[in-house]
């Protein structure tokens, strides 16, 4: 009765294959069968194995094979944000931005397929991250360790080639290269490159460093990068300071001009001229700067240089100088000065710290720009070329942004000095040795090494 109920229902698909049962049942031969309904012959045999061996269950289409709908993926803020960072930040790897960015588009709601073609890689890839994260969040966005052969190079060795780079000198010569690391170690000069590169040696390159020996240099560090990040209402922050890289040189031979496949050339050797003193005031908030040129370095040019400050910042904004500690300006004459100009704050830098001082950056764009490749027969011709570039500069100012803030340095110079002071020697225990800071300077007791 059910097959004949689904014989003459509305499903077609049910109803052909209850006709194949019934037309079967009466005996008749599968081409008959197929020829009756008007279905393959292939057709007819599967419904008719089908009920035979499962009844009226065998006529009903099989669930759908494959894999599950992927399940919704919700990201908390802090995955947010470090998944977007890793898809945009410069200096991620590739294939963790790839991944990232995988992983922020199936949260917006992405389909695998979509998500494929919109960033270009296959289907089973997208799949694979988001079952990935899904498992493990962002730890299961890095690749899994991979096993591989063993080291070539015992670490015994290793550390004899640190130990030695750190530690010694090779004979004579002042710094190791690879080649006579190698000879020492027996290894190959690549084999020591290698170690060097992934510990991030390089004693072919050398650097300077001072470490000021100013008692009051946290409280300087502090009072200065407050003033760079939060200068005071109603007043003008400027950095104050006099140069005297100014030089007027004039090369022996003329200078041979670029070419395609050759760069400028110039003589090592140059003809001085004379050297001019250069005065410079960087306002820290737009990048102008008050300069003014003079061939003595006294405190009567600087007071002049004050004096031509006080003209040009307007009458009601009082005038914070951050000046280094230069005895010019500690003189009597500027002291009076300064006195009889109330509306003028001076702030010393540290001693030892011209890093500090934002228009020394400036005086390097002057230097770079100008003065270092320039040529000039007389010191008139550099000061006029001085007061061009000036008063360009003045014309589309550009401030230098100051990002360090005054805790972060601290926290950077302890860092530093923490690294390079030898461990005290605790083996005389009647009186301890006085810890140091840097090279040799005794630490003031309850202080910092600063």
């Amino acid at each position: 009765m059910e097959l004949v109920r689904r014989a003459g229902g509305v499903d077609r698909r049910a109803g052909d294959r209850a006709r194949i049962v019934l037309a079967a049942a009466e005996g008749l031969s599968n081409v008959e069968v197929a020829a009756a309904v008007g279905v393959s012959l292939r057709t007819v045999g599967r419904w008719r194995r089908g009920f035979a061996a499962r009844r009226l269950a065998g006529l009903s289409d099989a669930a759908p094979s494959g894999r599950s709908k992927a399940t919704e993926l919700v990201l908390a803020e802090a995955e947010r944000v470090q998944l977007e960072r890793w898809a945009r930040r410069a200096k991620t790897a590739q294939f963790l931005a790839l991944r990232a960015r995988i992983v922020l588009r199936c949260a917006e709601g992405g389909t695998d397929r979509g998500v494929a073609g919109e960033l270009g890689v296959n289907e089973s890839t997208v799949l694979r991250w988001r079952t990935r994260f899904t498992e493990r969040r962002l730890d299961g966005l890095f690749d899994e360790p991979r096993a591989g052969r063993p080291p070539s190079v015992p670490l015994d060795q290793v550390k004899d080639v640190i130990a030695a780079t750190l530690e010694s000198a090779p004979g004579a010569d002042t710094q190791w290269s690879r080649t006579s690391m190698a000879k020492r170690t027996g290894l190959s000069p690549s084999t020591i490159g290698r170690i060097w590169k992934r510990l991030d040696l390089k004693p072919h390159l050398r650097d300077s460093v001072t470490l000021t020996t100013d008692p009051r240099f946290v409280a300087k560090v502090v009072d200065v990068v407050g003033l760079y990040h939060n200068p005071p209402e109603k007043a003008v922050v400027l950095c104050v300071e006099e140069e005297s890289l100014a030089q007027a040189l004039d090369r022996s031979q003329p200078v041979v001009p670029m070419m395609p496949g050759m760069p400028e050339r110039r003589t090592h050797d140059y003809l001085f001229r004379a050297i001019t003193r250069l005065f410079a005031a960087d306002n820290i908030a737009d990048g102008a700067v008050v300069g003014e040129l003079h061939r003595r370095h006294r405190a009567i040019e600087f007071r002049r240089f004050l004096t031509r400050i006080d003209r040009t910042v307007p009458t009601g904004l009082d005038v914070h100088l951050v000046c280094e500690n230069n005895s010019t300006y500690n003189t009597a004459e500027i002291r009076t000065w300064l006195e009889r100009h109330p509306r003028f704050h001076v702030h010393v830098a540290p001693t030892g710290s011209a890093w500090l001082h934002q228009v020394e950056r400036w005086f390097g764009r002057l230097a770079d720009e100008l003065v270092r490749r320039g040529v000039h027969t007389s010191v008139h011709a550099l000061e006029a070329d001085i007061r061009v570039w000036i008063h360009t500069w003045n014309r589309n100012p550009r401030p230098f942004a100051w990002t360090r803030t005054a805790d972060e340095i601290l926290a950077s110079l302890s860092t530093y000095l923490t690294t390079i002071t030898p461990p005290a020697d605790t083996t005389n225990k009647e009186e301890p040795a006085p810890r140091t800071c840097g090279a040799g300077r005794r630490a003031v007791s309850g202080r910092s090494c600063w």
